[in-house]
């Protein structure tokens, strides 16, 4: 019996039939179960475009650890200004609209507001619970500027930062001085500033080139106040009042002062309303500059001379003011847990070594502080280790609820003596009684 013989069509149709009608018999998949979609985390900062930098390689790194959070990615949106004082007004107008980012990065000094308001979920469970971040290995100074009353922390600092004398040595080597080293004494650092201030030969009445750039702020007066015995307010453990009218302060504050007001070494208000203190810094018009870490992204790319890094003058004794930025997590977030995986990255070892690489930041992990990563030899300043080095004797600023305006009062009444318009004892007497209401301690 001859056999029939299918054509290869014919078989791969007899094939693909019962497929097909298994699949038309099969019940529609549910729904949902197609990819994730992202979580969105919002991370607020600010700083010029050199300075953002530090923080967009941050995120970058984040992200490239492939993040997710039950099964969903996560990336996280950075809301950036460049305005310091733009961004805290956003802030304010945020939380006080129960829309606030859920990242912000918050000065440590600014913060007793918003703990005393509940608005600031408090880390010191998550961060001790943690595998990435190690809080026996942050520098003592900064952690405990972000604890709350009860000794919790509420925000993670990403910095351990303090002001410093930065110098223009260009102008030390024209001036025939020898560079600013650590002891230097008030008096040495004054005639310093004499010796840079160059006199008027254009006759515009101003001196072509300044000795030292110091703004009229309470910060800036802290560490000399504090130098010389005096305390900024009555009871640094539970201030009530601002202590600016002690002998101690009085002296400290009219030594500062005088060097702009008697010795004209710092830019009067004209000038610096024509150009800042920084920028005259910047471009070479001042010898001398006081200022945090922060700056030194900006001065890596605009300075165009040689420059390093001095610690401040030491009065009768050594003392700093602290900088520290902080990471917060917004308690009214709805998205904490995914929040929390990227302040987790960002202050492990590998997420502060990326900020540091870029110059804006002191790592306030020891090991990364320590690192080639902040400690580059081939990046200015030479001298970095002046931040480490000071480390033990930085001093934090009160935290109480208005402080910020207490600071803002302060710088007013300091510009006006900067220019001669009023006595230190009446200054010091404004600053008093517009500080004098409000004290109230982070809780």
């Amino acid at each position: 019996m001859r056999k029939e013989w299918l054509s290869p069509f014919v078989r791969l149709l007899l094939l693909l039939v019962p497929l097909f009608l298994l699949l038309a018999c099969r019940p529609p998949a549910p729904a949902g179960t197609g990819p994730a979609q992202p979580i969105t985390v919002t991370f607020a900062y600010f700083g010029d475009p050199a300075e953002q930098a530090a923080f967009v390689n941050v995120v970058e790194g984040f992200h490239a650890t492939a993040p997710e959070f039950g099964g969903a990615p996560i990336r996280v949106e950075s809301v950036a200004l460049p305005s310091q004082g733009d961004y805290l007004t956003r802030l304010t107008t945020d939380f006080a609209a129960g829309t606030p980012p859920d990242v912000s990065l918050f000065n440590y000094r600014r913060i007793a507001q918003y703990v005393n308001r509940d608005a600031l979920e408090v880390l010191d469970s998550r961060a001790t619970a943690s595998a990435l971040v190690n809080l026996d290995g942050f520098y003592p100074a900064s952690l405990d500027a972000f604890r709350n009353a009860g000794g919790q922390v509420v925000c993670l600092p990403q910095n351990i930062s303090s002001q410093v004398v930065y110098f223009n040595k260009e102008l030390f080597d024209a001036a025939g001085l020898a560079y600013p080293t650590a002891g230097w004494s008030w008096e040495e650092f004054r005639q310093t500033a004499i010796a840079l201030t160059l006199p008027d030969s254009d006759g515009d009445g101003e001196p072509d080139q300044h000795g030292l750039g110091l703004e009229p702020q309470l910060i800036r007066m802290a560490p000399f106040i504090w130098q010389n015995g005096g305390e900024l307010v009555d009871n640094p453990a539970a201030p009530t009042r601002l202590a600016l009218d002690a002998p101690a302060a009085v002296e400290a504050l009219r030594f500062v002062t005088g060097l702009a007001q008697v010795d004209g070494v710092v830019p009067n208000r004209t000038a610096e309303a024509v150009q800042s203190h920084r920028d005259r810094f910047y471009t070479g018009k001042i010898g001398m500059y006081i200022d945090s870490r922060r700056i030194v992204p900006s001065l890596r790319e605009l300075a165009q001379f040689d420059w390093d890094v001095a610690p401040l003058p030491v009065g009768k004794q050594a003392a700093s003011v602290l900088h520290s930025d902080g990471y917060c997590l917004a308690a009214a977030s709805n998205v904490k847990d995914a929040a929390w995986l990227f302040i987790e990255y960002a202050l492990s070892a590998e997420g502060q070594t990326r900020a540091a690489q870029l110059g804006r930041t002191v790592p306030s992990l020891r090991t990364v502080a320590e690192s080639r990563a902040f400690l580059d030899p081939t990046q200015p300043p030479g001298s970095a280790r002046v931040w480490l080095e000071i480390a033990p004797e930085l001093r934090a600023l009160p935290k109480v609820e208005n402080w910020a305006a207490i600071e803002r009062v302060a710088a007013i009444e300091l510009e006006q003596l900067y220019l001669g318009a009023q006595s230190l004892e009446v200054t010091i007497a404004n600053i008093q009684t517009a500080a004098a209401d409000g004290f109230v301690p982070i809780k």
